[in-house]
């Protein structure tokens, strides 16, 4: 790909940025404030960049799932709150995203000052990808600026649409979208060897495409998390009570006997730690990942897996990591999934480059207080599983004039 248009690439003096951002965040239950800001932090250096250069910004994004209607529950009214915090300048918020309200705050904006729209989905519109409502949304800015890897994979109104409205010299990719796509494609298209990807979570169905794809390009595929017990179980092992697809039997035996003609090394986990019930108080054994009792159900990788995963991480140049390795949320079954981020991380302090991408995998190296040493942690989940899996990504595709 080629380089990509940045904000380095637009003007913005004088001008509106129309930016679509992915502040979809988690909410406090008790306070209702902004529990983890890190996706608002990302997106601070676009917005200063505008401001920096005399321009003014229109901030639009989407917040859970109101499903087309007004609900206060999905304001993005605590996103404001937060806004106020991070940035020195003056930050005003409109109750809606379209209408005379909106347009009359969009005329009237002065060089240094960042407006936030309402939330996207209390319009259906939007995930409809209707080209009406983008239009309205296209009016308010003089230039489109996307910044939202997190909805790159969906062809929404705001996302999609919009780009289409605007010049090729007045739309950009805002620098976190840009180094998401980077990194990304250092990861499929750059990789230098020995290349080892980690693929945890729980279902393999919802990781057969990107998996097809790794076992073309990596040299070591790890498999843990709830969907290693459907090979266990392809292979003819006893998994007891642990998650498995019984209708996906006959893609992970295809998935196995396709790594071995590839001579790819993917590793199941030798091992596991299981449990009586779902639940951090359980009784917990320890036994080869094919010979779980009944009764039991894996919740983590064992001590076995943990050392032989290891052993593969930081010997790589190139690990890409997606999913946990167990439910790291209970205390008691977090030691893989920590196991399998330190080894990330020593790897990285190595020299590898590392990758690390999908909601619960981020949150793990969080958690662990290992992000600052990986190589870089994404905020899009299904968008960069989508990327990885081949496909083209409308978000992508509308700046870059292409036909997703």
């Amino acid at each position: 790909m080629d380089r990509l248009p940045t904000p380095d690439n637009c003007t913005f003096q004088g001008r509106r940025a129309l930016i679509r951002v992915d502040f979809n965040v988690p909410l406090d239950k008790n306070t209702g404030l902004v529990k983890d800001d890190t996706r608002i932090r990302a997106s601070l250096p676009t917005i200063r960049k505008v401001i920096d250069e005399g321009g003014s910004v229109i901030l639009m994004s989407h917040l859970g799932r109101p499903k087309g209607k007004r609900d206060d529950k999905y304001s993005l009214r605590p996103v404001y709150q937060c806004l106020k915090g991070l940035l020195d300048c003056e930050i005003l918020m409109v109750n809606d995203c379209i209408g005379p309200e909106v347009e009359a705050a969009a005329q009237s904006l002065k060089p240094g000052q960042v407006l936030l729209l309402e939330n996207l989905r209390f319009y259906p519109e939007e995930e409809q990808g209707d080209r009406a409502f983008a239009s309205k949304l296209a009016d308010l800015g003089d230039v489109y600026v996307n910044d939202a890897f997190g909805a790159a994979h969906r062809a929404h109104a705001s996302t999609a649409v919009v780009a289409g409205f605007f010049p090729t010299d007045r739309k950009c990719f805002g620098y976190l979208m840009a180094a998401e796509i980077n990194n990304a494609n250092r990861v499929l298209h750059q990789f230098t060897r020995p290349f080892t990807a980690i693929i945890g979570g729980a279902k393999v169905s919802d990781k057969i495409l990107v998996l097809q794809r790794l076992l073309e390009l990596a040299d070591n595929v790890l498999i843990g998390g709830g969907m290693a017990y459907t090979f266990f179980k392809a292979l003819g092992g006893n998994v007891g009570n642990s998650l498995c697809e019984e209708d996906r039997l006959e893609t992970a035996r295809q998935l196995l006997d396709t790594a071995q003609s590839k001579g790819v090394n993917l590793l199941l986990p030798q091992d596991s730690v299981t449990a009586s019930a779902f639940s951090n108080d359980a009784n917990i054994s320890i036994c080869p990942s094919h010979q779980i009792s009944s009764g039991y159900m894996a919740l983590d990788i064992g001590p076995q897996a943990r050392e032989e995963f290891r052993r593969v991480i930081i010997s790589s140049h190139t690990v890409l990591w997606n999913g946990p390795l167990g439910v790291f949320e209970f205390e008691n079954f977090q030691e893989g999934t920590r196991a399998i981020a330190e080894a990330v991380a020593e790897a990285t302090s190595r020299g590898a480059f590392s990758l690390v991408g999908g909601g619960d995998s981020v949150a793990a190296v969080n958690r662990f207080g290992l992000a600052e040493r990986i190589s870089f942690v994404s905020t899009g989940g299904g968008a960069l599983l989508e990327y990885f899996e081949g496909k083209t990504l409308p978000g992508v595709a509308a700046i870059l004039n292409l036909n997703a």
